[in-house]
C-alpha cells in the first residue's frame, strides 16, 4: 500500500507513475476521502481544547458554588460532537483505506515506461535454443507414451486444469522441486513449511485482496473466510505480519515448496493445455524480509539462485525486465526468467522475480528497530524458484529424442534413482 502522505504531498507526480501501470488510475477520489477525514478530525481536535477549557471553567465555578447547569448541557453537547465526528471520521478513514488498497505500488525508476509486453528489455540469453531434425513434439503428444500425466482422470476428479502426475511424472517433479529446495538451502534460504491457506488480513496484507479476490479460491470458515493460496508469497509474508523485527535480524531468507490454487482459466486455446495453464500446480519459492538499503543487492542474490537451477538443468533460457505495464500490482521490480518451449513455439515463464520495496510491509505492518529508534517498515522481495509445471514441460520438449524418449539432465539421475532417461512404452 502506499503512503497517503506521499500521495496527498505529490499527487500529480505520483499519479503520472502511477498510470504507467494502469492508464485508467485516478487519485481523485482518494484525495478527497483524505481532505474529509483530515478535515473531521482537525474540527474534532478542535472541540476537544474546547471541552477541556469548559471543563476547567466548569470545575472553579463548581468550587465557587455558581450554576452550571447551563455549562454542562453546553459540555454534553459538545461530547456528542465529538463521538459523532470520530464516528464519521472513522467509516470515512475505513472507506480511503479500501480506495488505497486498490492502488498498485510505484514502478522503480529504471523501469522501463510501457504498457506493451512486447516491449519487456531481453537482459540476456543463455544457453543455445534446441534444434530438432525431426518434428518436435509438445508435451502431450510426448506423454501419449511416456505415461507421466493423467489429465483424464484429473478432469474426472476436479475439471479441466486439475492434472494428475503418474510413475516417473510424479517422480521427476518431486526430483525438481527437491533439486531447487536443496539449491536455494545452499544459498542460504531456511525452508519453510507453511499453511496451504490464509487468512483475509494475510491475503490483504500479500496484495492479493482485495483487487484479486475473484481469481482466489475461497473456504468459508462460520464468520471468517480462509483462501487458499496462490502462492506460498502469501503466507510467508504473513509469518511476520504485524511484527517489529530487530535490525540484527535482517535479511530474513526464505523458501518453500507449495501446492498453488488459481482460478485462472484453463483452456486459453489449444496451446496452453496440458501443464501449461493449470489451476493447481507446484512451486518452490524464495521470500525474502531486509533493510531498504539492501533489497536490491538481496533481489540479485535470488535472481542468482533462480538461474542456478536453470543452467544446472541445461536449459535456454532468457531474462527479462518487465516495462511498468507488465509488473505484478505488488512490484515496483520485476525480472522474468523466460524459457524456450519447442512444442508451443514461444517462449514462458518459470520465474518471477520482484521486488516489492515497502508495499506489503505497510499493507502488513511489517517494520524494524535499530535500538531505541523509531520503527521503520521493511523491504520485501519474492521470486519463483521455480514453478515445476512449465519447467517440466521445458525438460520435456527441449530433451526429447526422435523417437520419444526424453533425456534426463545429469544434475537429476542422483535425485531419480539413476534414472537417464525417459523411455516411451
Amino acid at each position: 500500500m502506499l503512503d497517503i502522505k506521499l500521495i496527498r504531498d505529490n499527487p500529480d507526480e505520483i499519479e503520472r507513475k502511477l498510470r504507467t501501470k494502469d492508464p485508467k488510475l485516478s487519485l481523485q477520489k482518494i484525495l478527497k476521502l483524505d481532505e474529509e477525514v483530515r478535515t473531521l478530525k482537525g474540527r474534532a481536535e478542535q472541540l476537544r481544547g474546547e471541552r477541556n477549557q469548559n471543563a476547567k471553567e466548569f470545575g472553579e465555578r463548581k468550587r465557587k458554588g455558581e450554576d452550571v447547569a447551563a455549562l454542562q448541557a453546553a459540555m454534553e453537547g459538545v461530547k456528542d460532537e465529538i463521538s459523532e465526528l470520530d464516528r464519521q471520521s472513522a467509516q470515512l478513514e475505513e472507506s480511503l483505506k479500501f480506495e488505497l488498497s486498490y492502488l498498485p505500488n510505484l514502478p522503480c525508476p529504471d523501469a522501463k515506461v510501457s504498457l506493451d509486453p512486447k516491449e519487456n528489455v531481453t537482459l540476456k540469453t543463455t544457453l543455445e535454443r534446441p534444434s530438432f531434425s525431426f518434428p518436435p513434439k509438445n508435451h502431450l503428444e510426448l506423454n501419449e507414451k511416456l505415461g507421466l500425466f493423467d489429465f483424464k482422470r484429473g478432469a474426472k476428479i476436479a475439471g479441466a486444469g486439475w492434472p494428475a502426475y503418474r510413475g516417473l511424472g510424479a517422480r521427476l517433479e518431486w526430483a525438481l522441486i527437491n533439486f531447487m529446495l536443496d539449491t536455494h538451502r545452499a544459498n542460504g534460504f531456511e525452508q519453510w513449511i507453511p499453511p496451504l491457506m490464509g487468512r483475509s488480513e494475510i491475503m490483504l496484507g500479500s496484495a492479493h485482496l482485495p483487487k484479486f479476490e475473484d481469481q482466489l479460491y475461497k473456504v468459508e470458515e462460520h464468520e471468517s473466510s480462509l483462501y487458499l493460496i496462490p502462492t506460498s508469497e502469501a503466507v510467508l509474508n504473513g509469518l511476520h505480519y504485524d511484527e517489529i523485527l530487530d535490525s540484527d535480524q535482517l535479511p530474513l531468507k526464505y523458501t518453500a515448496y507449495t501446492p498453488c490454487f488459481r482460478r485462472e482459466a484453463g483452456a486459453a486455446g489449444s496451446q496452453e493445455r496440458g501443464l501449461i495453464r493449470t489451476h493447481q500446480f507446484n512451486k518452490v519459492e524464495m521470500f525474502c524480509i531486509t533493510h531498504p538499503s539492501e533489497s536490491e543487492g538481496l533481489f540479485e542474490e535470488m535472481l542468482k539462485s533462480a538461474e542456478e537451477i536453470l543452467t544446472s538443468l541445461n536449459i535456454h533460457y532468457r531474462s527479462m525486465l518487465l516495462v511498468t505495464g507488465d509488473m505484478s500490482f505488488a512490484s515496483a521490480k520485476t525480472i522474468d526468467l523466460e524459457v524456450w518451449l519447442p512444442g508451443q513455439d514461444r517462449y514462458y515463464e518459470v520465474s518471477s522475480l520482484s521486488n516489492c520495496t515497502d508495499f506489503q510491509a505497510r499493507r502488513s505492518k511489517i517494520r524494524f528497530k535499530r535500538g531505541k529508534e523509531k520503527p521503520e517498515l521493511v523491504h520485501t522481495l519474492n521470486g519463483s524458484g521455480l514453478a515445476t509445471s512449465r519447467l517440466m514441460v521445458a525438460l520435456l520438449e527441449n530433451n526429447q529424442q526422435e523417437d520419444g524418449s526424453v533425456r534426463l539432465p545429469p544434475i537429476l539421475h542422483s535425485y531419480l534413482d539413476g534414472v537417464k532417461e525417459l523411455i516411451p512404452s
